[in-house]
């Protein structure tokens, strides 16, 4: 996809613009990202930096190997999608495409829990009117994974161009590698303590 970023680096508003576009479903939003290695780790360091502090001042309250294996989990699953995601686009021939796509899964992850919020202020309330509040809970969890999973299909499916059914074959390695990169450690360990 050649956009009118190919190769600059855009700024904040830029940006914003290209979240918004794209968490509405308006695949022009692609054009609002870059497509270079730069771009890309501009995408990354903000999800980086934030369990970073959390996990840096978890360390200085005397906890430093439980932040240490925070931090690695943390990092494992956010560089996890990348790698599979490059590996499939490459798989397919869409490596010339891999670089915008990625950096706008990175920005786009913003989106999530900006709707997560929203439900649980606006939407949540109502239905735990309605039904239960575990009920009322589970619905609200579910529509936003719902959403994280359709977004992600959609930035697969235009940012790549693949068709559908690959798009959500990504969407579904993607998420299942991470979870055995991320999961996979803790469930062998407790497996081994109850082994012991």
């Amino acid at each position: 996809m050649s956009g009118r970023l190919r190769g600059q680096r855009p700024g904040a508003q830029t940006i914003l613009r290209g979240v918004l576009l794209l968490a509405r479903g308006r695949a022009e939003g692609l054009r609002q990202f870059g497509d270079t290695p730069q771009a890309f780790l501009a995408s990354l360091a903000p999800l980086i930096a934030f369990p970073l502090v959390g996990y840096l001042l978890l360390a200085a309250g005397g906890h430093g190997a439980t932040a240490i294996a925070g931090l690695l989990g943390t990092l494992c699953a956010l560089l996890a999608p990348p790698v599979i995601s490059f590996e499939l686009a490459r798989w397919w021939g869409r490596q010339e495409l891999w670089l915008r796509y990625a950096t706008a899964v990175n920005w786009c992850q913003w989106a999530i829990p900006l709707l997560a919020s929203a439900l649980l202020l606006v939407v949540y309330p109502m239905l735990a009117q309605l039904l239960s509040d575990n009920a009322a809970g589970v619905a609200v969890i579910a529509a936003i994974a719902a959403y994280a999973l359709w977004l992600h299909w959609f930035l697969a499916r235009h940012a790549l161009a693949l068709s559908g059914a690959r798009a959500a074959l990504l969407v579904g390695l993607v998420n299942l590698g991470t979870a055995l990169l991320v999961l996979g450690p803790r469930l062998l360990s407790l497996g081994a303590g109850h082994a012991g």
